[in-house]
């Protein structure tokens, strides 16, 4: 198989892309540097069984753009970059894997600076910074929990769905609000705990059954099969598992009003953004409304943690957010076209 790096469609000015391959291991790693305009870059890495090289290209590119921007527009001094592993992380992870993944990621130099993801947790950071001093989401002196930036993740996403639930629906109060959760991992299952506490009616999909299982026995939610979830009627969507899941194809199935998750490039195409505006369906730009994940990552690094200072970081994001969308109405424009103007401008890309 044969791509051309500089003419793929999701190329963007990329400043570092770098194939890794471990003979020993089985390693087989893309690490992307989108922009180190604003700092290092950093961003998770993703473990996944992508069906070939290609559609991992496609998702790092993706991804490691969607870090600048997310970087941008939650005002850190940090660039956008991602990895990902071709492998199925319940059959393929191994130490072995992840200390040569560490060796990778020394590499790129302290270009790309890495953590968790899809696939990769704290244990598997662990044991890359064994061979590189260039990762991140661990915990830092002082800091509650093990590092995982999973909390704050689901923790900012909650925040930003009362925004957009006022502006859809009339009030923050989640209340009695049908939510459609798609994707049980460690962030669907924290952000379906936030709005149980919040009294919202909950629905949840995985891939996986028993994770989807565990989160419904946590949350009083009720299964749906993964295919079936773009059609439950609910106020509010939310996609919190891997990203091109707004198309041509199920934006016309959504009898949401709202999309609100923590996936990562939800939109499978620009046109997606138009197409949900056109369908009258809020979308809330999911770099904007993930951002949690990576505000906390900063604070653990600055060390020894400063646990209110990361909040009124966290506590940006939506009033950030509001100001996409007020700005997205007056100029009746998508969302997310209106943040990714604002994110290209400060990264220098305007």
């Amino acid at each position: 198989m044969s791509f051309a790096i500089y003419a793929h469609p999701e190329f963007d000015a990329h400043e570092t892309v770098l194939f890794g391959y471990d003979a020993a291991t089985g390693l087989r790693a893309i690490v992307a540097v989108h922009s180190t305009h604003l700092g290092p870059s950093l961003g998770g890495c993703r473990m996944y069984p992508y069906a070939d090289e290609a559609e991992a290209l496609t998702d790092v590119l993706r991804l490691s753009r969607g870090m600048s921007y997310k970087a941008a527009l939650a005002e850190l001094p940090q660039g956008g970059g991602k990895s990902v592993i071709i492998g199925d992380p319940r059959a393929d992870k191994t130490p072995a894997l992840m200390h040569a993944m560490g060796r990778l990621v020394g590499r790129a130099a302290g270009s790309y600076i890495v953590a968790e993801d899809s696939g990769i947790g704290v244990a598997d950071i662990r044991a890359m910074a064994e061979e590189t001093a260039h990762v991140s989401g661990l915990a830092a002196e002082g800091a509650p929990g093990d590092g995982d930036p999973s909390p704050a993740t689901a923790l900012g996403t909650f925040l930003a769905m009362q925004v957009a639930a006022e502006r859809a629906l009339g009030s923050r109060d989640l209340a009695g609000v049908g939510v459609a959760i798609q994707g049980a991992g460690r962030v669907g299952t924290a952000l379906a705990q936030h709005l149980r506490d919040a009294g919202a009616r909950l629905w949840v999909s995985d891939t996986h059954a028993l994770s989807a299982k565990a989160c419904a026995q946590a949350t009083g939610a009720e299964v749906v099969a993964p295919e079936a979830i773009y059609d439950v009627p609910v106020d509010i969507f939310a996609p919190c598992a891997l990203g091109a899941v707004l198309s041509a194809a199920t934006i016309p199935r959504l009898r949401a009003r709202a999309v609100v998750g923590a996936a990562n490039n939800q939109l499978a195409t620009v046109a997606d953004d138009a197409r949900l505006l056109e369908a009258g369906v809020l979308y809330a730009p999911d770099y904007v409304v993930n951002a949690g994940g990576i505000i906390d990552i900063h604070y653990h690094r600055q060390g020894p943690y400063d646990a209110a200072s990361a909040r009124r970081h966290l506590d940006a994001i939506p009033r950030t957010l509001g100001q996409v969308l007020d700005a997205a109405q007056a100029e009746g424009r998508p969302a997310g076209a209106v943040a990714d103007a604002l994110a290209r401008a400060r990264i220098g890309r305007g």
